[in-house]
């Protein structure tokens, strides 16, 4: 079983998380659980959030047996919160979502752009990105100014994505585009069709490769 864990509190991202994986799940491949921390914050938008949320993730996964016993974790946050932190308590791969797309957008084009939910997200983005030794990767990290709740709103939403998107293209030569929150997964199909670049999805990214691992694992 591969558990995809939303650090947030908010269902709707869990529920769109969710659907945006059934192409992933396939016959005689794993099982694909999503699941809500109910203890996190309603949206992780800061490293206080991002701090707080570690020693949670912990006792949600020492509170049950089941989850220690997946055979990997994918954290649905594109903060990566607690990701080091549960690699030295899990026996399973724990993969943070906003590194396998990161690696993932490397891989599919010259330069990638980022579209964030806030400002003061970015530079946080921009440190992992450093860390990752994809600077020289990055064309540029744009927000939308909207918090992970109000993503909810389907128009405002989109229009504000496909603003940043074009930007990102069109002045900052980006031709991958990456999606800075989990909470943006319904918005992938659409913004792809209409950017004409690739469109990572943070989640997507790192449960493809979970399976990966998974099925490398088996036929070894």
């Amino acid at each position: 079983m591969i558990l995809v864990i939303n650090p947030n509190s908010t269902q709707d991202v869990t529920d769109h998380i969710d659907r945006s994986l059934g192409a992933y799940r396939l016959g005689g491949g794993p099982d694909i659980v999503c699941d809500t921390l109910r203890s996190g914050p309603p949206g992780i938008e800061s490293q206080a959030h991002v701090d707080g949320t570690t020693e949670r993730l912990i006792q949600y996964f020492d509170a049950d047996e089941a989850r220690r016993s997946s055979e990997a974790v994918v954290l649905a946050c594109f903060s990566d919160p607690g990701v080091h932190a549960l690699r030295e308590i899990l026996p399973c791969p724990v993969l943070g979502s906003a590194e396998c797309a990161y690696f993932t957008a490397a891989a599919l084009g010259e330069r990638f752009g980022v579209i964030s939910i806030l400002a003061r997200v970015v530079a946080r983005h921009k440190r992992q990105v450093r860390l990752l030794g994809l600077e020289h990767k990055l064309a540029a990290d744009l927000p939308i100014e909207r918090s992970v709740v109000a993503l909810s709103d389907d128009a405002a939403t989109l229009s504000r994505m496909l603003e940043v998107g074009r930007s990102l293209v069109g002045d900052h030569g980006a031709n991958v585009v990456v999606m800075g929150c989990a909470g943006m997964a319904r918005y992938r199909d659409r913004l792809e069709d209409a950017l004409r670049v690739p469109v990572v999805d943070p989640t997507q990214a790192a449960v493809a490769m979970a399976i990966g691992l998974m099925q490398q694992r088996g036929g070894s």
